[in-house]
């Protein structure tokens, strides 16, 4: 089994419970205000227990996958069923069962701290958004400020092999690296650590 996904799977019963008061706090009001702006064809990468469900808007094709067996259970309890949806699926992130140019945006919350390759796995995003398409993310990311970012490199092998997830990803570099131009770069909360992006797919030239 993907170690990532025997982790999540471990701690899927209790993970609701474990970030309750900083989704109550922080993360409830920033899903709020991330969703207001995906539409058409949607994909979120990393839909975990389905936190981001409530918000959800009202379109016609919305999937949402994750790795973890565990945390897809508690995603379906979320849902209520009908017309227009989501479909819930498992798959890995870096390599994503969708062909190219499939989906108008791309929608992540604190996902990529716990992608194995964050590159890779935003290649694939990058890959199966259309033409201009969007990628909306909040994160967890490496600081700038050098007390926070050594707190950060102190705690990552802690973080990452207890619960799977990176405290010091530099996820702009990645972004960038990975081909997308950063449109919105907007600091949330610990001054930089906390952030939403909005990236976009550039038009490869012909």
């Amino acid at each position: 089994m993907n170690k990532v996904a025997w982790r999540y799977d471990r701690i899927s019963r209790y993970y609701d419970i474990f970030q309750s008061l900083i989704e109550r706090v922080l993360f409830s009001r920033w899903r709020a205000m991330l969703w207001r702006y995906p539409r058409g064809d949607i994909l979120e990468v990393g839909v975990g227990t389905g936190k981001n469900i409530p918000y959800y808007p009202k379109v016609k094709r919305l999937i949402a996958i994750d790795i973890s067996e565990g945390m897809l259970e508690g995603a379906k309890r979320k849902i209520q069923m009908g017309d227009g949806s989501p479909i819930l699926m498992k798959a890995d992130i870096m390599n994503l069962p969708f062909k190219d140019e499939s989906f108008d945006c791309v929608v992540s919350t604190f996902v990529f701290c716990s992608v194995p390759d964050p590159i890779k796995g935003l290649e694939e995003v990058y890959r199966v958004l259309k033409s201009i398409g969007k990628m909306y993310l909040l994160e967890h990311v490496l600081s700038e400020n050098r007390l926070i970012r050594l707190w950060e490199e102190v705690h990552n092998p802690i973080t990452s092999r207890l619960f799977g997830f990176n405290v010091n990803r530099d996820t702009r570099r990645n972004l960038k690296v990975s081909g997308f131009k950063v449109t919105l770069d907007k600091k949330m909360a610990m001054k930089d650590v906390f952030r939403f992006f909005v990236v976009q797919k550039l038009r490869k030239a012909q």
